[in-house]
């Protein structure tokens, strides 16, 4: 093609991956010709595109063989749906059973994307959570390295997924973060973050300032050749590379000396995190926490778990994740919920939002028990979910909110793949990267029937400006495509529900609604334990998600493996 030397940012999406691989090697999966594209879109009149925007290409790198997976950010923004998160998810699905089968692939992911695609929503955050479940499982048998360049950057579930991965090469012009400044202005208001200064953008979430805090590996030159090398150089890194996520002591220590009640300029943060690495991890980290009344507001989070733990207090290290060890029928289980504390430290993680503390506490609470159970039967965990949204704010970006969220989603990934039944109950809301980071990583989900329970990509009012829609147009596409719906009975017509449990009262169960939950809870572990099975697939092949709701998802993962055996 004669790429070389040009910028890499002008190259669309199938130019990027074919100039990643040597020359001459590049064949594509699941190209334009096969003509898979997104069944949800034409329902909104949006025009499809034949790929959806996602690229999976073969050949060598180094002459080795690679899967190079790339997202055309110039359609839908980069947006994951239904088809491209398929895409993405199953490629990767295949490169981990070569690699279990002794046979080498070298996974590269060119990130160009805003996070979920809106127009499809809960699709999006279905294949972001098993997008993130291949990644941690490959990572065992091979680097997964990622390249973040391109006009849009790589934002929403897409950053957690890409804080999960070995190594993260940027270029200076790329962003890279969990909120864009459009949504934290809606959310938090232009005096938190105005998202037309652009200064400011590149000075919180901007290459240089994510390679120079550790976010990222390797800062590259806007070139095809500098990106070509620096991808084949974390190839021939020997050492075992430990993901930033799994370094929960460290940030976790590195958090515990901030201040938010000052604002942290960027390069006050540059030098503390310099700082921090040459220091010594302490054994138990103190955060300096504000005092706080014994009467904390009630929330669906801590009424279900104080049900569930059968009148035990449970505990904390911040009050905002509380955690216990409990009897379900005969046996132990870690239960763990979001609540709300109205004096966290962080100020816009008050109201039950996972944030910066709550991300890593999550990853410290599941990791001890791995820890724990390391030569004994892996306990069950049960991952009760009532969490608004991730919280939005300018120290939230600036300290990487995708990796604390990154952090609990790979925790509860490696639970999984451990041997740990992980089972989800949604007793309330389960909002965007808050879900992703604490819920969809588990073997199971169950959740009440119920107005209050809603699952979701974004709010309604910042879907609506993403998406340039007003709300009652959302709620007219809504009934089209279920996936862009918030109710729970939308959410349970895709297929990703272990059960849907009626007659519950969520506000204030009963002693038989608890007992019920129990059982159900009791069951789903047993149902883990009876398949065997710790992978996600659980949620493609249930009756309902092979009937209607995943479809799609079925249909390119089968004629993607086809393809990739031939």
């Amino acid at each position: 093609m004669g790429v070389n030397n040009q910028s890499f940012i002008e190259l669309n999406g199938r130019e990027r991956a074919q100039a990643i691989l040597d020359q001459g090697t590049f064949f594509e999966l699941l190209g334009p010709f096969d003509g898979i594209e997104s069944p949800h879109l034409p329902k909104q009149n949006i025009v499809p595109q034949s790929d959806d925007g996602v690229i999976i290409a073969g050949g060598l790198i180094a002459g080795e063989p690679a899967v190079v997976i790339s997202i055309e950010g110039g359609f839908q923004g980069g947006g994951i749906g239904e088809v491209s998160g398929a895409k993405i998810a199953g490629a990767l699905e295949l490169a981990l059973n070569n690699h279990k089968k002794g046979i080498p692939v070298r996974p590269v992911f060119l990130f160009d994307t805003g996070g979920v695609r809106l127009q499809e929503a809960n699709y999006g955050l279905l294949s972001i959570s098993e997008i993130g479940s291949a990644v941690v499982a490959l990572r065992e048998h091979t680097p997964v390295v990622g390249v973040i360049s391109g006009n849009v950057g790589c934002f929403g579930g897409m950053s957690i997924t890409a804080s999960l991965f070995s190594y993260l090469i940027m270029t200076k012009e790329a962003r890279f973060g969990l909120n864009g400044p459009e949504v934290i202005e809606q959310e938090a208001g232009v005096e938190e973050f105005d998202a037309r200064d652009r200064s400011l953008i590149w000075k919180t979430i901007g290459g240089i300032q994510r390679y120079e805090t550790g976010f990222a590996d390797a800062l590259a030159q806007d070139d095809v050749t500098a990106i070509q090398r620096a991808v084949q150089e974390t190839f021939q890194k020997k050492e075992k590379v430990t993901s930033k996520t799994e370094q929960v002591d460290f940030y976790r220590h590195l958090l515990s000396k901030v201040d938010p009640s000052e604002k942290l300029a960027s390069d006050q943060f540059q030098e503390l995190y310099k700082a921090t690495k040459n220091e010594p991890i302490p054994s138990t980290v103190s955060y300096s926490l504000n005092e706080f009344p014994g009467n904390m507001p009630n929330s669906r989070g801590r009424v279900w778990i104080n049900a569930l733990i059968n009148g035990e207090e449970a505990d904390f290290e911040i009050p905002s994740v509380l955690y216990k060890d409990a009897l379900l029928g005969r046996e132990k289980v870690r239960y763990i919920s979001v609540v709300p504390n109205p004096y966290n430290r962080f100020l816009r993680a008050r109201k039950g939002e996972v944030g910066l503390d709550e991300g890593w506490a999550i990853a410290k609470h599941v990791r001890e028990v791995i820890k724990e159970d390391r030569n004994q039967s892996p306990r069950p965990i049960i991952a009760i979910v009532d969490v608004p949204s991730q919280a939005y704010g300018y120290h939230e970006e600036l300290l990487g909110i995708h990796y604390a969220c990154g952090a609990a989603a790979d925790a509860y990934a490696a639970a999984r793949l451990a041997g740990h039944p992980v089972i989800t109950l949604i007793v309330g809301k389960a909002i965007s990267g808050a879900f992703l980071a604490h819920g969809y990583q588990s073997n199971r989900i169950v959740a009440l029937k119920d107005e209050g329970v809603n699952v979701h990509a974004m709010s309604k009012q910042s879907a609506a400006r993403i998406t340039k829609r007003s709300i009652k147009e959302l709620e007219e596409a809504s009934k089209k495509v279920p996936s862009m719906a918030y109710d729970i009975e939308s959410f349970a017509s895709l297929g990703a529900l272990y059960e849907l449990v009626s007659g519950i009262q969520a506000e204030q169960p009963t002693d038989r609604d608890v007992q019920t939950i129990q059982d159900i809870l009791t069951g789903a572990v047993e149902n883990v334990r009876r398949e065997g099975v710790y992978d996600l697939s659980s949620r493609l092949y249930s009756e309902q998600a092979r009937k209607e709701g995943r479809k799609a998802s079925l249909v390119v993962r089968g004629e993607l493996e086809r393809q990739w055996n031939i």
